[in-house]
């Protein structure tokens, strides 16, 4: 597949080469976009002497997670932040800081880089065409080895693309690769775990459901009190159930085919479902998009009765859009759903633009 550049500017390029290492004597900290904080700076008249007054009054770690803040693009959703970039064809990475989770990773954002966990749908470039650099750069930056989930039909040409990378540059790069299937169960700590679900691509694909895990009292021990509930716990009787709450869906490239399938019903009632609308009009076929494998928004609409999501966020829209025409696009489905409905519009520009 041909990507196509999306005009890089030099406040969003990595300032290093990739395999790279540093130096002893270099203190090294990830790359971060200054344009949001200069603004500021500007508009007060401070100038460069009140940058150094906040770099003397507040620690280093504390400052560059400051100026990363007021430069991060995205959505406070039902308690987590979704940001990243989704454009048919050109990049797909899509990332939850709360869950130190990235999902799809296209190229290589930043922001993506101090995410522990990355969650590959499928292998197509504009979805895992940055897996090197994004293990290369935790290495760069001394973090601790990722932990990345594919299909098991790609895991070992995965493992063959990074031994390629590793020859070629001469260069350690060190990650948990992890082949989880559909239905399976992974821990990512004791209060989160994850699970694939089934999607229709034109390519062996999956999605995913993220979990909180909680504890609830067993019905037959609500009635007793604290003490008494205490001492049936020590004596080793189990008086709690375990309770997977799906918090976050993400389903990256896939048909529609999905809303239907039982297995995806986790999905369906997540806080967050993340999923495609490629294309948005009748300029382009139903039979279009299932043809290349991606869901068409009047599809979504005629499934929207399934749907029991807080929060719904379109992602992966063709670069023949607008921004406009996303916004028109959400508000079609927005009456038909009582789920929010949030367009990721980063590197979408205006038809006045």
């Amino acid at each position: 597949m041909q990507l196509a550049t999306l005009n890089p500017t030099a406040s969003n390029l990595l300032r290093f080469h990739p395999f790279q290492q540093p130096l002893p004597s270099q203190k090294h900290h990830l790359p971060i976009q200054t344009r949001g904080v200069n603004a500021v700076v500007n508009g007060g008249g401070g100038g460069s002497g009140f940058l150094s007054a906040i770099g003397r009054a507040i620690e280093e770690e504390e400052y560059r997670k400051a100026r990363a803040e007021v430069n991060r693009k995205g959505f406070d959703l039902e308690g987590y932040s979704v940001e990243g970039l989704s454009i048919g064809g050109h990049e797909t990475c899509v990332i939850v800081p709360q869950l130190k989770s990235a999902f799809d990773i296209g190229r290589c954002p930043p922001r993506a880089v101090q995410q522990n966990f990355l969650f590959i749908t499928h292998a197509h470039l504009d979805h895992i065409g940055g897996l090197p650099m994004y293990i290369a750069t935790r290495g760069l930056y001394s973090l601790k080895p990722p932990t990345v989930f594919v299909p098991p039909c790609i895991k070992e040409d995965v493992e063959k693309l990074i031994d390629i990378h590793r020859t070629m540059g001469q260069v350690e790069l060190n990650f948990d690769l992890v082949a989880l299937d559909v239905g399976e169960t992974y821990e990512m700590r004791n209060d989160l775990v994850v699970r694939p679900f089934k999607t229709h691509h034109v390519i062996t694909s999956q999605g995913y459901v993220i979990y909180s895990v909680r504890k609830k009292l067993r019905k037959q021990y609500m009635h007793l009190k604290g003490k008494q509930i205490e001492k049936i716990k020590k004596s080793g009787v189990e008086i709690t159930d375990t309770i997977l709450c799906p918090e976050v869906a993400f389903t990256g490239d896939t048909m529609s085919d999905f809303f239907l399938d039982p297995r995806s019903a986790d999905a369906l009632r997540a806080k967050i479902l993340i999923t495609e609308a490629t294309f948005l009009d009748e300029n382009v076929s139903i039979e279009h998009a299932r043809e290349h494998g991606h869901t068409h928004l009047s599809e979504i609409m005629e499934h929207a009765q399934w749907i029991r999501n807080k929060t719904v966020v379109l992602t992966h829209f063709s670069s023949r859009y607008h921004i406009e025409d996303i916004r028109q696009a959400v508000s079609k489905l927005q009456a038909k759903v009582s789920a929010k409905v949030i367009g990721l519009t980063e590197g979408f520009k205006s038809m006045y633009s």
